[in-house]
């Protein structure tokens, strides 16, 4: 590949700038596939790193550490339970410069200006008003995606619907164990805002998508042939709330009686 750009650019070609707090959301499987192909072997600590400098000790890094386990019944084990969302959130996890949050179901791990006061956040609701969902609101970070898209791993969306009530979702209690950083095993319980399921509610989020692009509210584009894409969540906020006050949220999901 002729204009091939190497992955420790990513954070330069993305425009991240100091003091940024940015939410990192990826699939690296393809990023990882083009570097090999164009002869490059891609750390995933190198790329963290990359994005620790471009954002300076003035930012703020979250990288979702996200495990649905606890809501079937098993362990959650704070210094143990691996991220089943990317292999970017294992390796912070596996890092000492990283801490993680409380919330066993949406965990972050979290690095720099602000990952003390994340990591202290005891949230029992997923997408509550002192969950680090609403830290993101509250600062107006970015939301990096890489491999991922809005499309499909546009998590925030959920804060917004428990924040304004939307019908077709409910908060659902869930009880298990939970093994905390000191390594004290307790049962607790903490909860998800979960669709219900009488409603038939299905996540379309496409028409949501488009809204923003023909708003120019997206920045994005390709790296060797991976997607990116980059918002602010202040800009995006507003279109989620129209769409669910005013449109009985039918650009983000379809539901029974919608």
């Amino acid at each position: 590949m002729s204009d091939y750009i190497s992955y420790k650019k990513i954070p330069s070609v993305l425009k991240i700038e100091k003091g940024d707090v940015i939410l990192l959301t990826s699939d690296i499987t393809d990023l990882f596939l083009q570097c090999q192909e164009n002869g490059e072997i891609m750390d995933v600590n190198i790329l963290l790193d990359n994005f620790q400098e471009a954002i300076g000790e003035e930012g703020t890094l979250l990288v979702p550490t996200y495990n649905w386990g606890f809501c079937q019944g098993k362990d959650f084990d704070y210094k143990k339970t691996p991220s089943k969302t990317g292999a970017i959130g294992n390796a912070a996890l596996r890092r000492k410069d990283f801490t993680r949050t409380k919330h066993p179901i949406y965990s972050f791990a979290v690095w720099g200006k602000d990952a003390v006061k994340l990591a202290a956040m005891d949230n029992i609701e997923s997408f509550g008003p002192d969950s680090p969902f609403a830290y993101l609101e509250q600062v107006n970070a970015k939301n990096v995606f890489i491999g991922a898209s809005l499309r499909n791993s546009f998590t925030y969306i959920r804060y917004i619907e428990q924040k304004l009530g939307a019908k077709y979702r409910y908060s659902k209690k869930f009880k298990s164990h939970y093994i905390d950083q000191n390594k004290v095993d307790t049962v607790k319980e903490y909860a998800m805002y979960v669709r219900d399921l009488d409603l038939g509610v299905v996540c379309a989020p496409d028409p949501f998508v488009d809204t923003l692009y023909a708003n120019h509210i997206v920045q994005h584009g390709h790296i060797n042939g991976v997607p990116y894409e980059v918002i602010r969540f202040n800009d995006v906020t507003p279109f989620i709330q129209e769409d669910i006050l005013h449109n009985k949220s039918k650009n983000l999901c379809r539901y029974h009686g919608q």
